[in-house]
């Protein structure tokens, strides 16, 4: 990198969906692709208007009822939760991050799963807020700026990372600009969301924060 001022002074992720395919270990535990993105999608929904905290492991096994599965699914998931895989490009991608500003998680998970889930991307953050920590879940605007106050970034100067479309509201509300790493094309059904960028992979993350520098 050039001389130049950084354009933020942090970059925070979504953990589930933006750092781990957490999909696929769904689409397992389910027995179908189908039927795994069925529950996903309708744990995200749950997860997005619960509000305060309650354990996280009882909104996915109530997702697993609601698309016509057994709550004892959600036993399943948590027990194989350390098998959790980052995308391919992810530990590049904080590798580089990490030489010029810290990282943060904010994750609508139990403290526990949390720690695993994080474990599993191979990398050291500054911060990680869990919703339990937090008292609330994502999009509500604590957990975002419980990691505001503890890295001591102003919002407007840390980039988040989200890996869904509650969560670009979410980050959004408390200022945070937003990319969005919309791995399973869900930008088009939410085609007015406030984004810095929309892509389908983790790669130009470290671009966004070279744009005032000179390379």
């Amino acid at each position: 990198m050039g001389s130049r001022s950084l354009a933020y002074d942090a970059v925070a992720f979504d953990l589930l969906s933006a750092l781990l395919d957490s999909w696929s270990l769904w689409d397992a535990v389910a027995g179908d692709r189908n039927v795994g993105r069925s529950w996903r999608r309708q744990y995200l929904q749950l997860a997005s208007v619960t509000g305060r905290y309650r354990p996280y492991e009882e909104i996915v096994a109530e997702a697993a009822v609601a698309v016509g599965r057994s709550g004892d699914d959600a036993t399943r998931l948590f027990e194989r939760w350390g098998g959790l895989k980052p995308w391919k490009e992810v530990p590049a991608v904080l590798e580089s991050l990490q030489r010029h500003v810290p990282i943060a998680v904010v994750t609508n998970c139990s403290e526990e799963l949390a720690q695993t889930a994080v474990t599993c991307t191979g990398a050291t953050f500054s911060v990680v807020v869990s919703a339990e920590r937090a008292g609330w879940y994502k999009p509500n605007e604590r957990p975002y700026n419980l990691a505001l106050q503890e890295l001591g970034v102003p919002a407007a100067r840390v980039l988040f990372v989200a890996g869904s479309p509650f969560d670009v509201r979410g980050a959004s509300a408390v200022g945070m600009p937003v990319f969005w790493h919309d791995r399973l094309g869900m930008r088009s059904e939410h085609p007015d969301l406030p984004t810095v960028a929309v892509e389908s992979s983790l790669n130009t993350v470290v671009n966004h924060l070279e744009d005032r520098l000179d390379l």
